[in-house]
């Protein structure tokens, strides 16, 4: 049975590839999926060891989503793989990790799954790093599924919508946290051999099979998310009416603002147990964007979309050859997020009808006559010495925009820098945008984002500890004025960066097509 995962951020959904119908379903949970057919993306230990956790809809039905109980986790997806300021709690003598809770949740769903899976997809955010992607591709290789594939969240909507005649589709995914838009090319329907850079699932894609190709024109994403929405609402009635911040108040605020997407005014009732406090809270549209706009919210998603615009365009594709835009998630239901959309497409371009179970079944058709052509979102870059600023920078090696499998290596020549040199070291780094970045801190318990300085891009490192740094031992000792090292970089179909060292002195190999990350 072939599956596939959308882990999001507030909700997870699903889905199963049925046999008989050749067509997607969501699948449900008994006491772990919610409402509208979503697993609430919610983890409580019980134990540091995650066997006994609650999961999903579970978590609500017992009352365990206290705010401030170190057991209880929420929206910790959007901080795997970051750095995260603050501290994480001590259960049991072990830190828990975000990583540690992500793969808890999403392997206790696996196990809840019948029949058991013989293949996998997994969606991810188009913004996300390699050590997000690293990350769960330690936690699948823990699991006893024999074909298990990744793809980008936005390309698996585009996929997952019933635009039978849209040939370039637009995807705007607003879920809880994370706005990721992409400019996806569906294609014509090929047969014969393949061309292309395509991601495959098995040999499923081989002989005369027909093939629908996707091809991804543009991307863009921000760490921007319904639960910072949600933060907004509740800083703007702790000032106006003193309101506690607590998992009822959150998700009271959550519901307000479910409430105006569909009309002008809302309230909701919050009574405080301890203090025995009740609080009217009473918000309208207007005043939900006001608050908003406190937050320059339309001017990040007007300059996201003008970003994925301006990829296009240098890719040959003006705004006016996209045949339909797709809203996917949540947050993208709110009136001012179309509203900001109607501004550059028609509205009879926009639609709506799937935006919470696209991902999902979108996903199961790549391994169903689908294949996918893709190019990197960040680049990947190497640490100097930046004599100018006397500080470290980084200089790109392969730059985003480029697609993956890469044809041909980039090389770097490395010498010594000082005499009898034993080994040479590399910081290798992947590097997000330049600007308009956003990071995530842990805040009393909640992870938040906030914007970065202006001019200023993240880097995740990706061989920056102890063993790794180390790309070659030199011997006989490299002497200062002399290249000594040859070394090809090149990314796989798995959008992993390899490397080739070669030994210039001697012409031995020293690592061939290496995965970065797991350099010793």
């Amino acid at each position: 049975m072939q599956y596939a995962i959308d882990f999001g951020t507030s909700n997870t959904v699903i889905a199963r590839w049925n046999k008989i119908t050749s067509e997607a379903e969501v699948v449900k949970v008994l006491g772990i999926t919610g409402p509208q057919d979503l697993i609430p993306s919610l983890l409580y230990l019980k134990n540091a060891q995650l066997q006994d956790a609650v999961v999903g809809q579970q978590v609500k039905d017992q009352g365990l989503d206290v705010f401030n109980n170190p057991r209880f986790f929420s929206n910790f997806k959007r901080g795997i793989g970051s750095k995260i300021q603050g501290f994480l709690p001590e259960l049991d003598g072990q830190i828990i990790t975000l990583e540690k809770v992500g793969e808890g949740f999403l392997t206790r769903l696996l196990k809840e799954l019948q029949p058991v899976p013989e293949s996998l997809i997994l969606t991810v955010p188009v913004d996300s790093f390699e050590s997000y992607r690293n990350w769960l591709t330690k936690v699948c290789s823990s699991w006893n599924v024999k074909d298990i594939q990744l793809l980008d969240e936005p390309t698996a909507a585009a996929l997952g919508y019933q635009q039978t005649k849209a040939k370039v589709i637009l995807v705007f995914d607003f879920g809880g946290g994370t706005l990721d838009i992409s400019l996806v090319d569906l294609g014509e329907n090929l047969t014969g051999k393949q061309g292309g850079f395509f991601l495959k699932l098995g040999d499923r894609l081989t002989g005369n099979q027909k093939i629908k190709t996707a091809k991804v024109i543009a991307k863009a994403g921000i760490n921007l998310g319904g639960v910072d929405l949600d933060n907004w609402l509740v800083q703007y009635f702790q000032k106006v009416k003193g309101l506690p911040k607590s998992s009822l108040s959150l998700r009271l605020v959550e519901r307000l603002k479910i409430q105006l997407s569909r009309q002008e005014e809302a309230s909701e009732f919050y009574f405080d147990n301890q203090s025995l406090e009740s609080y009217e809270l009473n918000l309208t549209k207007k005043e939900f964007e006001e608050i908003l706009e406190e937050h320059e919210f339309t001017r990040q998603i007007e300059g996201l979309i003008e970003k994925v615009l301006q990829q296009a365009r240098v890719n040959g594709k003006e705004k006016e050859s996209i045949d339909a835009v797709l809203l996917v998630g949540g947050s993208s239901q709110i009136p001012v997020v179309q509203n900001c959309l109607k501004k550059y497409f028609s509205s009879d371009k926009i639609h709506a009808d799937h935006a919470l179970d696209a991902i999902a079944k979108g996903a199961l058709k790549l391994g169903n006559s689908l294949a996918v052509e893709d190019f990197l979102y960040h680049s990947y870059g190497v640490r100097y010495w930046n004599k100018r600023k006397n500080t470290h920078s980084w200089h790109p090696i392969i730059k985003a925009g480029q697609t993956y499998p890469t044809v041909k290596p980039v090389e770097l020549t490395l010498g010594a820098s000082i005499p009898n040199q034993p080994s040479i070291e590399l910081i290798i780094g992947e590097l997000g945008q330049e600007t308009g970045n956003r990071e995530v801190y842990l805040n009393e318990n909640r992870l938040v984002t906030r914007l970065i300085e202006v001019g200023t891009f993240q880097v995740q490192p990706l061989n920056d500890q102890e063993g790794a740094r180390t790309i070659a031992q030199l011997s006989p000792p490299g002497v200062p004025g002399i290249d000594r090292l040859k070394i090809e970089f090149q990314v796989d179909r798995e959008r992993f960066l390899r490397i080739t060292v070669e030994d210039l002195m001697t012409g031995e190999t020293l690592s061939k097509n290496q995965i970065v990350v797991q350099l010793s």
